[in-house]
C-alpha cells in the first residue's frame, strides 16, 4: 500500500511545492542540433524518442554560424515530420547568404511541410558578437528575416530575447526595441537566451511588459552538462554565469554522475521558481541529451511512462 502523500507546507522550497501544486496544463518545447557524424546521429535519434512521450509543443532544431548546418538541419527537421509525432521548427539564420538563398530555404521548409520557423540573425562562422556587416543582397537582421518569411507564406515565426542585454545593443532599452519590431514584423513568440538569474529574468520580463511587447515570452532553460563548455559559451555571448552555480560545479571535472545530479537541480528550481511566477512555457536546450531534461519536466508535473534506459 502506497503511503499518503500530504501536501507541501510553505516552509519547503520551489521544488517541493512545485510537487504538491495543483497545476494546468504546462508547455515545454526542446531545441536540437543536427548531428555531424553517424554516432552524433544516432545520440540526437536516442533523445528524441527519450523526449518524444513528453508530448511537447514543438521542437526546433538549429542552423549553424553561417547557415553551416543548412543541409543536415533540413534533413533532420524532415525526419521529425516524417518518422515522429513531434512538429518540427526550424532555426534560420540570414548572415552570409542573399535574399534569394534564403528564400529559397524558406520555400522548401513550406514545401516540406514545416510551419514553424525560429527567425534569428545568427553570426559569421568563427564570430559571435561584435559588428556584423550584412551582406549588400542579404537580410540585414532577424527583422527583416521574420518579415521576408511572412511574406514567402504564413509560418509561425519565433524570435529571439535576451535577459541579459544582446552584446551589439549596448542598453535595454535597444533590445526591447528590437524584441519590438520582431514583432511588429510578426513575430508570435519569443524564446530567450538561457539564464540563471531568475531576479535578473524577472525584471527583464517586466521591462518587455512595459514596453508593450504582448507576444508570449518563454524562459530559455540550459541544465548544465558541462560547465567548462557552458563557460566558455558564455563567455562568447555576453550571458553572466553567477559564481554560485561554477562553485556547484567546482571539482567535478571527473564526476560525470555527480554533475548530472547539480545541474537537474538547478535547472529544477529555476523552472519551479518561474512556475511560481506565472511562466507556463519552458524551452529546453537540451545539448542533444534527454535524461536533465526529463528529470525537470518530472518536476514540472510533466512525464509519462516510459520504459527504463541506460
Amino acid at each position: 500500500m502506497n503511503a499518503p502523500i500530504s501536501a507541501p507546507t510553505t516552509g519547503q522550497g520551489p521544488v517541493a511545492r512545485a510537487g504538491g501544486r495543483d497545476r494546468g496544463k504546462l508547455n515545454i518545447s526542446f531545441e536540437f542540433s543536427p548531428p555531424k557524424t553517424p554516432e552524433a546521429e544516432e545520440l540526437l535519434w536516442k533523445a528524441i524518442r527519450r523526449l518524444e512521450p513528453l508530448n511537447p509543443g514543438f521542437i526546433s532544431v538549429t542552423y549553424g554560424a553561417g547557415g553551416s548546418t543548412r543541409d543536415r538541419t533540413h534533413r533532420t527537421v524532415v525526419r521529425v515530420l516524417g518518422e515522429t509525432t513531434l512538429t518540427p521548427a526550424a532555426h534560420l539564420t540570414c548572415v552570409n547568404a542573399s535574399r534569394a538563398e534564403v528564400d529559397e530555404v524558406i520555400r522548401g521548409y513550406w514545401a516540406a511541410g514545416v510551419r514553424h520557423i525560429v527567425a534569428l540573425r545568427g553570426d559569421p562562422p568563427g564570430q559571435i558578437g561584435g559588428a556584423y556587416q550584412p551582406p549588400a543582397d542579404g537580410y540585414a537582421n532577424a527583422t527583416e528575416l521574420t518579415a521576408g518569411i511572412l511574406a514567402i507564406a504564413p509560418f509561425e515565426v519565433s524570435v529571439g530575447a535576451y535577459p541579459q542585454v544582446h552584446p551589439e545593443m549596448g542598453s535595454l532599452a535597444r533590445d526591447l526595441d528590437v524584441l519590438k519590431a520582431k514583432v511588429d514584423a510578426g513575430a508570435t513568440r519569443a524564446i530567450t537566451q538561457f539564464f540563471f538569474d531568475v531576479d535578473d529574468f524577472l525584471r527583464f520580463a517586466e521591462a518587455v511588459d512595459k514596453a508593450g511587447i504582448a507576444i508570449p515570452l518563454v524562459p530559455g532553460i540550459m541544465p548544465v552538462r558541462n560547465f567548462a563548455g557552458l563557460e566558455r559559451m558564455s563567455m562568447s555571448s555576453g550571458i553572466a554565469v553567477p559564481a554560485w552555480l561554477g562553485n556547484l560545479f567546482e571539482g567535478l571535472d571527473n564526476d560525470p554522475a555527480t554533475r548530472r545530479l547539480v545541474a537537474a537541480s538547478v535547472a529544477a528550481e529555476l523552472c519551479a521558481r518561474l512556475e511560481e511566477e506565472g511562466f507556463s512555457h519552458f524551452h529546453f536546450y537540451t545539448s542533444n541529451h534527454a535524461e536533465l531534461t526529463v528529470a525537470v519536466c518530472r518536476v514540472l508535473g510533466v512525464k509519462t511512462e516510459v520504459a527504463a534506459h541506460d
